[in-house]
């Protein structure tokens, strides 16, 4: 188990058991993502850093026909999200399994090399070297795929006070919002050949992002 994967663990061990019940007020545009995914019935669907798997609940729920996988770097989250994944009967449709975000390989862990949907929700702000994750990311997108991502953003638009108040305090849950994030999503696109709709929302709170690859 690496650094970050302890780092994460010791956060999380207690948390987990409160995260989905705080967490829903501040991290913004989740629901709007899940809605955007429309996989096709018999596509896969893979979420990085999944944490405690609400995310994936909510997918699989809209989608009963995708197949749905999860990667987290905290095993005391997997632990939550595999507990909640069975009290909602959905053990067979949603696998998830520990993996470093950067570097990893699906096919050991799920038997599927790439997939239709990758998605990222508020995960990049807490992976020291998000680029390499985001990179990793969309070279998991199968053609004719997505990979879908929201996370927090310079809050550009929000008076100064309220932003040095956020920071601070995300700061203290070993969050950096990655206010070049739009720019690294622009140039990734540029540079793999895949196609980026950036949106920012709620004046500079988050930013939304889309980046599609052609069927090939």
């Amino acid at each position: 188990m690496n650094l970050a994967a302890g780092q994460m663990d010791r956060m999380y061990r207690r948390q987990r058991h409160i995260y989905d019940a705080t967490r829903k007020f501040y991290l913004l545009g989740r629901d709007r993502l899940i809605a955007d995914l429309q996989p096709d019935a018999g596509q896969t669907v893979l979420e990085i850093g999944c944490g405690t798997a609400r995310n994936l609940i909510c997918a699989a729920r809209a989608y009963p026909k995708a197949r749905c996988f999860g990667i987290d770097v905290s095993a005391a989250m997997l632990v939550t999200a595999h507990q909640s994944i069975a009290r909602e009967g959905l053990s067979g449709q949603i696998a998830v399994a520990w993996a470093d975000a950067t570097s990893f390989d699906p096919a050991p862990l799920f038997a599927v090399a790439q997939f239709d949907r990758v998605f990222v929700s508020y995960a990049l702000s807490m992976i020291p070297p998000w680029r390499d994750a985001l990179l990793h990311a969309a070279s998991l997108v199968a053609p004719g795929g997505s990979l879908h991502i929201v996370d927090f953003a310079d809050c550009a638009g929000l008076p100064g006070w309220f932003r040095r108040a956020l920071f601070a305090w995300l700061r203290a849950f070993s969050v950096a919002p990655r206010r070049d994030l739009p720019a690294a999503l622009a140039q990734m696109a540029t540079e793999s050949g895949m196609r980026a709709v950036i949106t920012p929302m709620f004046r500079g709170y988050a930013v939304q992002a889309m980046v599609s690859r052609g069927a090939g």
